[in-house]
């Protein structure tokens, strides 16, 4: 079974970017068809999906947030990123890393990112 964990600031300014990295064990982000998502969840909200990188390392994102949303991945260490640039205090929630593109096996726990000054 994947286990995947994110880490990163918790607290983030208004007009900086956001940055995530999601740590991949008991699998690797390379192998054929699997794909990585990023998903967020405002709070009094629903999940949102914000991206994927695939296991070549092509990315999709979600046509509302393309704009600021880049997502990248680190094969050495079995790990991928999100950056959401620009962000406001609409951007608070919790976020999580996950495999699969429209049905997700494994979550990371998530983690709390707060946009505030």
């Amino acid at each position: 079974q994947v286990q995947l964990q994110e880490s990163g600031p918790g607290l983030v300014k208004p007009s900086q970017t956001l940055s995530l990295t999601c740590t991949v064990s008991g699998g690797s982000i390379t192998t054929s068809y699997y794909a990585w998502s990023w998903i967020r969840q405002p709070p009094g909200k629903g999940l949102e999906w914000m991206g994927v990188i695939t296991y070549d390392g092509s990315t999709y994102y979600s046509p509302a947030l393309k704009s600021r949303t880049s997502i990248s991945r680190d094969t050495s260490k079995n790990q991928f990123s999100l950056q959401l640039n620009a962000v406001t205090p609409e951007d608070t929630a919790v976020y999580y890393c996950a495999s699969g593109l429209e049905r997700f096996s494994s979550w990371g726990q998530g983690t709390q990112v707060t946009v505030s000054s």
